[in-house]
């Protein structure tokens, strides 16, 4: 039986995805699993039968990664569950910005209780006219699961879309619209696009990489839209070159004091997954990357580990070594398991960065005595076994 933990509502349809070998555990500290949203979990202590971490989403800046390596604790993701979601408000943010359609609504609200409102608005109207969007030049930093729909979105709209990323990966390249134009160089999207989206993970090479250098490049009637995360933009150089009229909005879905009010920024509550269709699917993604690694070992989408599956559990044990990515792990692991006259019918071993993975599984049970010999090597963060 597994103990899982919920730190945030965490919808139905995927909780109930949880087969009879799971039961909800009210202290975190007893759980075996945990499904996370954006609760902060760096301050956490994390319990010793702790095993994985799913995040329902895409982001991880609220999980400790390395703390959780160095535990042998899975941490888990769902891409491309809520893509469409943000896909849809990025498309409504080009539509915000292009046409001052919140200065207008904003208008008509103050003019409650006066007659002939209509005939105001008829000659107000001018004040909030702006520009379409087909025709124009977007440009996507980053072709992951979202940065793909929203150029395939903008390509049916009629604009004439460039793509960035120069880690796009082969699966991702297929689906990408044959329209959407490949560059190499992020800098002819600065100084081509009418509209730039960025659409990549927080780390330290993307922290403020849309600067004031980047800006400088920028077309002044540019708009530039980060529904990502806030720190991968300067803000305070945006709000600067809002200033001078260097860009002409702004549109973030991250209030914070830097953006929030200031003159050409449209900020937005954090709305950019928060539909009902997208809590749903991250859920369910969720719940069904806990359950295969619980009952099997198996990994997918997970953001510290390397992807491995070896199917379903059927032998007398499989065991799963979490360990640094150095030579000579895998002979020590046999040499173990051989001295002890225990074959191993099947194994697997992948690397992600500093960290690894080796599953076996073995024609004969496991003992303890096994186990505590090959959670002692040096470089093993944590051995795993399933009976």
């Amino acid at each position: 039986m597994f103990k899982y933990n919920c730190l945030n509502n965490i919808a139905k349809i995927g909780l109930d995805g949880f087969d009879e070998n799971f039961v909800s555990c009210d202290d975190v500290k007893d759980a075996d699993c945990i499904l996370v949203r954006s609760a902060s979990m760096h301050d956490m202590e994390l319990g010793s039968s702790l095993l994985a971490i799913a995040r329902a989403g895409a982001g991880v800046n609220n999980i400790p990664l390395d703390k959780c390596a160095e535990k042998g604790i899975v941490v888990f993701n769902t891409p491309g569950a809520n893509a469409n979601g943000v896909k849809e408000l990025v498309i409504a943010a080009m539509l915000l910005a292009s046409r001052d359609i919140v200065g207008g609504i904003n208008w008509v609200s103050t003019q409650e209780g006066i007659e002939d409102v209509g005939k105001i608005a008829e000659k107000q109207k001018k004040a909030y006219a702006g520009t379409e969007i087909s025709g124009k030049k977007l440009g996507v930093i980053g072709l992951g699961a979202i940065g793909i729909q929203v150029a395939n979105a903008a390509v049916n709209l009629g604009m004439d879309v460039y793509g960035y990323d120069p880690y796009i990966s082969i699966d991702a390249a297929w689906k990408l619209s044959r329209a959407v134009k490949h560059v190499k160089d992020v800098s002819e999207i600065y100084a081509n696009c009418d509209f730039i989206t960025v659409h990549v993970p927080l780390m330290d090479a993307t922290m403020k990489m849309i600067n004031a250098d980047a800006i400088k490049l920028m077309k002044n009637s540019a708009i530039l839209i980060n529904l990502a995360r806030d720190l991968l933009v300067d803000e305070a150089a945006v709000v600067d070159a809002l200033k001078v009229g260097k860009l002409r909005k702004y549109v973030c879905d991250f209030p914070n004091p830097v953006n929030v009010g200031k003159e050409g920024c449209i900020i937005i509550p954090h709305l950019g997954a928060s539909t009902e269709e997208s809590e749903d699917n991250c859920a369910v993604m969720a719940v069904q990357e806990l359950t295969d690694y619980m009952e099997n070992g198996n990994i997918k989408n997970s953001v510290n580990f390397p992807s491995i599956s070896m199917g379903t559990f059927e032998k007398a044990s499989r065991i799963l070594i979490f360990h640094k990515n150095v030579a000579n792990m895998i002979t020590k692991y046999t040499a173990i398991l051989g001295d002890a006259g225990i074959n191993i019918s099947e194994m697997n071993n992948k690397s992600k960065g500093d960290n690894a993975v080796t599953m076996m599984d073995t024609d004969m049970t496991v003992d303890a005595g096994i186990i505590e010999k090959l959670s002692s090597l040096e470089g093993v963060f944590r051995v795993r076994v399933i009976r």
